[in-house]
């Protein structure tokens, strides 16, 4: 693994799940890690119930673009972590994959995303020690 690690977090429409785990893996981990996040089928915008439960924790992502995911963002990452985009994600010999079991935020309010915020928060801490980096105000 390189000196400084990349990830890539994949789910179906790269607007809830996958933004808030780039957001926080941004912020957790003080730039030590190079982040990205995809869909195999984006969404025109970021989940606001998610944008709203990620802003009562001091991080900002409402302005993110869900992005397609591409055999070339795959190839170029460490860690591969998909949240139930099923088998639209490429695989490659010699990636690391993991695979998080997450409700979908998409169509809930905020106040029943803050526990899947809350447990992708978890997830990205225990990520981050796994990769060797301190996680930053965890």
């Amino acid at each position: 693994m390189p000196d400084k690690p990349s990830v890539l977090f994949v789910c179906v429409h790269n607007a809830g799940r996958s933004q808030m785990a780039a957001a926080y893996l941004a912020h957790l981990s003080g730039g030590a890690v190079e982040v990205r996040s995809a869909g195999s089928a984006p969404a025109d915008e970021v989940n606001r119930a998610a944008a709203e439960a990620m802003a009562e924790d001091g991080i900002d992502i409402s302005a993110e673009t869900p992005k397609m995911l591409t055999d070339e963002a795959v190839q170029r990452s460490d860690v591969v972590v998909t949240m139930g985009c099923g088998d639209s994600c490429p695989i490659y010999p010699g990636k690391r994959y993991e695979d998080w079991e997450l409700d979908d935020p998409a169509g809930k309010g905020v106040k029943s995303v803050r526990p899947i915020r809350d447990d992708v928060r978890r997830r990205v801490v225990a990520l981050l020690e796994s990769l060797g980096v301190r996680p930053v105000d965890a």
